[in-house]
């Protein structure tokens, strides 16, 4: 039996190696990517939870605010929120719409994470 038959070569392990070791970069490459989809996805789906609940609010105590802005802070499922309220007069002279902008709580504000936006009826 000849020394070529007993095993792999020294060259031939280190290809095997070297693809191995490309296919784990790429793998964990795609399971940050998507650990951080899901962290972006779960900042986004709350802060639209804020803008609804603030929009509900609005409706629910039937407010006839002056347009402007206002700005306040929320905390939802564990996280801070940042929250401004534009007020604008509508085309027409029985209705006020409204913009929530939610962004990311925090000395460095971030991009706005949602948006929502509505109509006020004249109380």
């Amino acid at each position: 039996m000849s020394a070529r038959e007993q095993g792999f070569t020294l060259l031939e392990i280190l290809v095997a190696l070297s693809i191995l070791a490309l296919g784990l970069a790429a793998a964990s490459r795609v399971g940050m990517t998507a650990g951080e989809t899901a962290y972006s996805l779960r900042d986004r789906l709350l802060a639209g939870w804020v803008a609804e609940n603030h929009a509900a609010w609005l409706h629910a105590t039937r407010a006839w605010p002056d347009p402007g802005s206002s700005t306040g802070n929320t905390r939802m499922g564990g996280h801070d929120f940042a929250w401004r309220v534009q007020i604008s007069p509508a085309a027409q002279g029985y209705f006020r719409r409204f913009e929530i902008s939610v962004y990311p709580a925090g000395p460095a504000e971030g991009a706005v994470l949602n948006r929502f936006v509505g109509y006020l009826e004249r109380p």
